[in-house]
């Protein structure tokens, strides 16, 4: 008997890998609205969470209109970029396989709806989901909001649910909502910041994770 029904994914960093894309778009959105420079690492740092929340993280006395404009214009950025993020190797045979063996999916991310409904309809992985929730329509992670909102939609409880992600964030919004968590070490943090929130294991990229529920 499978010890999950459901199974959580984060999006960016964890089945795409978009983490260099997104500072890019973000350290474009600053220059452009001519803020104070920030080094890579802050902004890969703040990766999963919602895009108000991610721009107080940077900037904590931004004003809400500071917040509201570089939030309108990494959107707009991101939106507009041409340049195409591919999945992490594995990705697609690994959602394949977890439908195939009747695992219910869904995605819980930072991402817009709009950005999450662009990036399911280009990697054409929308039909393998059950359910998603975005930061838009919910508390920024870590708030157990997301999860809460998937185990209640699809019916399953805690202690059958999985999140998979590459952020403390996604660790701990696991942990608030009282699901266990996996995390993945390819993403945004450094795996000893995401040893640092208990998961149940920690994997370098998507083949282990394949392997570690195949050895459930």
């Amino acid at each position: 008997m499978m010890p999950y029904q459901l199974i959580v994914f984060d999006w960016d960093g964890t089945l795409m890998d978009s983490t260099g894309h997104i500072v890019n778009c973000m350290q474009q959105a600053i220059t452009e609205l001519e803020l104070p420079t920030l080094a890579d690492s802050a902004i890969s740092h703040i990766i999963g969470l919602g895009l108000n929340e991610a721009v107080l993280t940077l900037y904590p006395d931004a004003d809400h209109q500071l917040v509201t404009t570089l939030a309108d214009k990494y959107r707009q950025v991101w939106l507009n970029s041409p340049h195409e993020t591919p999945l992490f190797d594995n990705a697609l045979a690994l959602i394949k396989q977890l439908a195939g063996n009747d695992y219910l999916l869904a995605v819980a991310t930072g991402k817009s709806r709009r950005g999450l409904d662009k990036v399911l309809n280009a990697t054409r992985l929308g039909d393998y989901f059950h359910a998603t929730r975005c930061a838009d329509e919910c508390h920024s992670k870590p708030h157990p909001q997301m999860l809460e909102e998937l185990m209640e939609h699809l019916g399953v409880e805690k202690h059958q649910t999985l999140m998979i992600g590459d952020t403390e964030f996604d660790l701990q919004m696991a942990h608030n909502a009282g699901a266990d968590s996996l995390g993945i070490s390819h993403g945004a943090h450094a795996i000893e910041t995401l040893q640092a929130c208990q998961p149940k294991a920690i994997v370098d990229d998507l083949h282990q994770v394949e392997h570690w529920l195949n050895n459930l």
